[in-house]
C-alpha cells in the first residue's frame, strides 16, 4: 500500500484528466449496463428501441475517451519518471553508480518503469470506476429492494477486492523474486556479450551458456508459477461472478413467491447481477499483472530514496583556480580497508606533477577524490585555499578537466564524441584538440572524417586511438587543473613522446596532474610524488 500511495502522488497535477477519465469510465460502463437491462424492461415497458443503439453508440465513445485519458496520463508521467531518474543517476554518480550492475539499471530504466503503466493507465481510474457503477447498481437493487443490494455489493466486493488481496498477496511474492532474477540475468548477459571473445578464446562459453540457462530455467520457473495464480485469479473470478447470479436469481424468486418485489424486477435484478460485473472484473484480473507491477514499483521508488555519497553543491562559493592542496586526508571505499593514509600533497599553479605507485596504492583514488566524486573520511581537499566541499559543482566542472584509465565513448559521430568537452566549441576548436591529441590525421583518413559513427562502447577503435579521443575531450575542454590517469597507457613511445610535448606546451597558467606506471611519461614534470599503500614517498 506505501508503494501504491506513493505512485499515485505523482497523478497529483493530472488529476482532472484522471477525473474526466473517471466521468467516462462510469458512464460508459453503465451504458453497457443498460443494453440488457432495456432489453429486459422492453418486455414490460413501452419506450423507443432507437435507445439501445444510442447506448451502444456511447459505450464506445466513452471507453474510447476514457482510454484515451487514462493512457495520457500513463505515458505522462512515465516520461516524468525517467526524467526523475535520470536526475537521481546524476546525483548519485559517480560514486553509487560504480557500485551498481549496468543491466540492472538498464532494466530499471527500461522495463521496470514500462510496466508501471498497468497501474497509471489500467488501475487509478477503474477502481473508481469499479466503485461508482457498483454503488449505482446497488442503488438501483435498493429500490426494488435492500437485500438485492446487500447480495449484490456482497459479491462485488469480493470480486473486486477479495480476490485481488488473496491472489495478490502470494504473487507479489513471486513476482518480486522474478524481477530480481530478471535484472540478474540482464547484468549477466550484458556481461557475456562484452567478454565473449574472453570466454571463447579461453573455452569458457559452455559455462556461460550454463549460467544463463540456469537464470532462464529459473526465471521460466516464477513465470509459470505466475502463470498459474493469474489462471486461479480468472478461476475464482468467474465462480463467484456464476455464484452471484445464481444468489440473485433465488433470492429474486424467493422475495417474488413473497410478493416483496414484482416479476419484472425480479428478472431486471437478475439481469443486472449478470452485467453489471464488468469494472469488478476488471479490477480482479489485474491482481497478477499488478503484482510485477508493484515489484517494478518498488524497485524503482529504492532507486529514488538511495542518499547520495556526495551532494551536488548549489549556492556555495565561485573560484578562479590558483592550486590544489591534499591535507591529511584519509579515505577508504569500506570500513576493512583504508586506501589513503594521512596524505599530504601541494599542487602549485603552472606546474606539471607526477604521482607514481604500484596498483592498489591510490593514484587514481587520489585524482577522484580532486574531482569531488567522493568525500575524504578526515583531512581536507582544498582548490584555491577553498575547501572542495564548499565549491559549487558547475564552478568546479570548468576549472577541472579529467581523464580516466578508461575513455568513455557514445554511439554518435566523433565530432559530437569530442564536442561533449565544450558543448560550445566551434569545429575549427575540436579540430585543433585533435591535432594536439595526434588523432586528427586519423579522423580525416575516415570516409566521413569528423562525421563519421562511433560504433557502441567505441569498439570500432583501438584503446590507444580511443584515449587519444579523450585526451581531445581534455584539450577542449581548457580546463586550469587537468587531472590525467594513465593518459598514454596505450600508446607508442612516438605517440606518448609528442602528447606530452604538447601537455607541456598546454601547462602554462595551469597545474597538471599525471598518473601512470611509465617512466617516460614524466619527461616534463617539474616534481613527482611516489604512493606506497596510499602514502607518500
Amino acid at each position: 500500500m506505501k508503494t501504491l500511495f506513493r505512485l499515485t502522488k505523482l497523478v497529483l497535477p493530472l488529476l482532472p484528466v484522471l477525473c474526466l477519465a473517471i466521468i467516462f469510465g462510469s458512464l460508459g460502463s453503465i451504458c453497457a449496463i443498460s443494453i440488457p437491462l432495456l432489453g429486459v424492461s422492453a418486455i414490460f415497458y413501452k419506450f423507443p428501441l432507437y435507445i439501445l443503439f444510442i447506448a451502444g453508440i456511447l459505450r464506445g465513445i466513452l471507453h474510447y475517451a476514457e482510454q484515451y485519458c487514462n493512457h495520457f496520463i500513463a505515458f505522462t508521467l512515465l516520461a516524468r519518471i525517467r526524467s526523475i531518474v535520470f536526475k537521481k543517476l546524476r546525483n548519485l554518480g559517480p560514486a553509487k553508480i560504480e557500485c551498481k550492475e549496468k543491466g540492472s539499471l538498464i532494466q530499471l530504466i527500461t522495463s521496470d518503469i514500462e510496466l508501471l503503466e498497468v497501474f497509471y493507465a489500467h488501475t487509478l481510474s477503474p477502481i473508481c470506476i469499479a466503485i461508482t457503477v457498483s454503488l449505482a447498481s446497488c442503488l438501483l437493487l435498493s429500490t426494488f429492494n435492500i437485500y438485492l443490494a446487500l447480495l449484490a455489493g456482497v459479491f462485488y466486493l469480493l470480486v473486486a477486492a477479495g480476490i485481488p488481496l488473496l491472489i495478490g498477496k502470494k504473487a507479489e511474492k513471486t513476482a518480486t523474486e522474478y524481477r530480481k532474477v530478471f535484472s540478474d540475468m540482464n547484468s549477466l548477459l550484458l556481461d557475456t556479450l562484452r567478454g565473449l571473445v574472453i570466454s571463447i578464446l579461453y573455452g569458457q562459453g559452455e559455462k556461460k551458456l550454463a549460467k544463463l540457462n540456469e537464470k532462464s530455467d529459473f526465471l521460466s520457473r516464477e513465470h509459470r508459477k505466475m502463470s498459474r495464480n493469474e489462471g486461479l485469479n480468472s478461476l475464482l473470478s468467474a465462480l463467484f461472478v456464476s455464484l452471484a447470479g445464481i444468489a440473485m436469481l433465488i433470492l429474486s424468486l424467493i422475495l417474488y413467491r413473497h410478493n416483496l418485489i414484482t416479476f419484472s424486477q425480479a428478472l431486471i435484478s437478475i439481469t443486472l447481477m449478470f452485467s453489471s460485473f464488468g469494472p469488478c472484473l476488471a479490477l480482479a484480473n489485474l491482481s497478477s499483472g499488478l503484482s510485477q507491477t508493484i515489484a517494478s514499483g518498488k524497485r524503482v521508488l529504492s532507486l529514488l530514496d538511495e542518499k547520495a555519497l556526495v551532494e551536488e553543491i548549489k549556492g556555495g562559493k565561485e573560484i578562479y583556480f590558483t592550486g590544489a592542496k591534499a591535507d591529511k586526508i584519509n579515505f577508504s571505499y569500506t570500513e576493512k580497508e583504508e586506501i589513503l593514509q594521512n596524505l599530504s600533497m601541494d599542487f602549485e599553479k603552472g606546474k606539471i606533477i607526477g604521482i607514481q605507485g604500484k596498483s592498489g596504492s591510490g593514484k587514481s583514488t587520489l585524482l577522484k577524490l580532486f574531482m569531488h566524486f567522493w568525500e575524504v573520511n578526515s583531512g581536507k581537499i582544498s582548490l584555491s585555499e577553498t575547501d572542495i566541499r564548499h565549491v559549487n559543482s558547475s564552478n568546479l566542472k570548468k576549472i577541472e578537466s579529467y581523464i580516466s584509465q578508461e575513455t568513455v565513448l557514445f554511439h554518435d559521430t566523433i565530432r559530437e564524441n569530442i564536442r561533449l568537452a565544450r558543448l560550445e566549441a566551434s569545429d575549427e576548436e575540436i579540430e585543433e584538440a585533435c591535432r594536439k591529441a595526434e588523432i586528427h590525421d586519423l579522423i580525416e583518413s575516415l570516409p566521413e572524417g569528423y562525421e563519421s559513427k562511433v560504433s557502441e562502447l567505441g569498439e570500432n577503435f583501438s584503446s590507444g586511438e580511443r584515449q587519444r579521443l579523450g585526451l581531445a575531450r581534455i584539450f577542449l575542454h581548457q580546463g586550469d587543473f587537468i587531472l590525467l590517469d594513465e593518459p598514454t597507457s596505450n600508446l607508442d613511445s612516438y605517440n606518448e613522446k609528442a602528447i606530452m610535448d604538447t601537455v607541456k606546451a598546454e601547462s602554462e597558467g595551469k597545474t597538471i596532474v599525471i598518473v601512470s606506471h611509465r617512466d617516460s611519461t614524466f619527461i616534463h614534470a617539474d616534481k613527482i610524488y611516489k604512493l606506497q599503500t596510499g602514502r607518500k614517498s
